[in-house]
């Protein structure tokens, strides 16, 4: 794949984006990983401080479904709701 086939960001030079992709070419797999949890854990906790934010109101678990029906639609977040203990709705 060469630089120009690298469409996904437009905020970042060729000469940025050659660097970054030296260093992670440089890490090992486990270290790959590692960051990537670490990135996806920091996003999902930015998703949901953005939740809260905006809804004070809610109770942690229906910024919890609110995050899920964000992330992967409606339909699975009515589902969860449903199915919850009657002691959590």
């Amino acid at each position: 794949m060469s630089m120009g086939d690298l469409r996904y960001t437009t905020d970042t030079s060729a000469a940025a984006m050659k660097v970054q992709l030296d260093c992670l070419r440089r890490m090992s797999p486990r270290e790959r990983i590692q960051k990537t949890v670490a990135i996806s854990t920091r996003l999902r906790n930015m998703a949901l401080d953005a939740i809260r934010r905006r809804h004070p109101e809610l109770a942690d678990a229906e910024v919890r479904l609110m995050f899920i029906e964000h992330t992967y639609g409606k339909t699975l977040a009515d589902g969860i709701r449903q199915n919850r203990p009657e002691s959590v709705r």
